[in-house]
């Protein structure tokens, strides 16, 4: 490929797009310019929701069928208006990650090859103590997006029941995320416990519907709630985020009352910008009432005195207090 670039108005700024030809979805022909384009189109509502957070970028050089990689530290050679911050990841290393704090900087993270945001559920300066509380719905084999849109709106009820005010939107692929802006004085430990216990009281509510199983094999053909997208270091793609799958999906901030017969195909790259100049951000006020895990506490205490227990974190954790062993259920009685 003969080598171009151009520039892109970002702002006050002139963002530099090299290969702006390049393209990154086949199927729409949707090129590294017309991302870079897509970000600038929804830069408040991306940095309202993902900026003044530690980020991971997710890159795809060559495109989403070629190689891609994680970038946790800042990608080299970042202009001076792209700043980071130091985090603490689960093994007690520190490293500095990229910071969002205006659109230029997005878009200069899609010249880098970008293609998805990682956000920390937690803020630049208080990295240690998540503002928001997570619950990934992630559909499993035999179930779809209608049975993920019932679990939600059953969260819906159960965080409501524990004073807090939630927030849904697609996950861009299969599932949906639903979140909860919470006053950031609780450490990720407890946010994870204040996670299990609402997720357990939504598997309660819904027994043939959803699972807190971690286990594949034990989940069958329901809801996940993914209670360990709470913990350190565990992200999910960010509100705007675009995802690296053949149609260009977005991961799309929707209203409550948007979930009945949702089609998350409808949100894409090409789409997206012209829905948030008609209908607006159903996010634009997240953060106005935060509220707290103490009722979620509560039930995990709760459920701790009822016999529930801690349950498995992911593999490359440290072993946890209280931790049950972590092989596989079948693997175990065959031993």
């Amino acid at each position: 490929m003969a080598s171009e670039a151009t520039t892109i108005t970002v702002g006050a700024r002139e963002v530099r797009i090299s290969s702006p030809s390049r393209v990154l979805w086949p199927e729409p022909g949707i090129t590294k310019l017309q991302l870079a384009e897509y970000i600038v189109a929804v830069g408040d509502a991306f940095v309202r929701a993902n900026g003044d957070r530690p980020v991971s970028l997710q890159r795809f050089p060559e495109g989403i069928d070629g190689e891609q990689f994680f970038s946790k530290n800042p990608p080299k050679g970042a202009p001076d208006y792209v700043r980071s911050v130091p985090v603490v990841y689960p093994s007690a290393r520190s490293h500095p990650q990229l910071v969002i704090d205006e659109p230029a900087v997005a878009v200069w993270a899609v010249q880098m090859n970008t293609i998805t945001f990682h956000p920390w559920p937690s803020r630049a300066e208080n990295s240690d103590n998540p503002d928001q509380l997570r619950i990934d719905l992630d559909p499993q084999p035999g179930t779809d997006i209608t049975d993920a849109v019932a679990a939600a709106l059953e969260l819906r009820t159960v965080l409501t029941e524990a004073g807090l005010t939630s927030f849904v939107k697609t996950s861009g692929n299969r599932g949906l995320h639903v979140f909860a802006p919470i006053e950031p004085t609780r450490e990720f430990l407890d946010v994870r416990h204040a996670v299990i216990a609402a997720a357990r009281e939504l598997e309660r509510r819904m027994p043939e519907a959803v699972t807190t199983a971690w286990w594949k094999e034990e989940r069958g053909e329901k809801i996940f709630a993914d209670f360990n997208q709470a913990n350190r270091d565990r992200t999910m793609a960010g509100a705007y985020s675009p995802r690296p799958l053949p149609h260009a999906p977005v991961s799309t901030p929707v209203e409550w009352d948007e979930l009945p017969g949702l089609d998350p195909r409808e949100f894409t790259i090409l789409t997206v910008p012209k829905r948030l100049a008609t209908v607006g951000d159903p996010w634009e006020h997240f953060g106005d009432k935060p509220g707290t895990i103490d009722a979620l506490l509560g039930w995990w205490e709760r459920d701790l005195a009822n016999g529930l227990g801690e349950l498995p974190f992911p593999p490359d954790y440290p072993k946890m207090p209280g931790e049950p062993p972590r092989v596989q259920p079948s693997r175990a009685k065959k031993d």
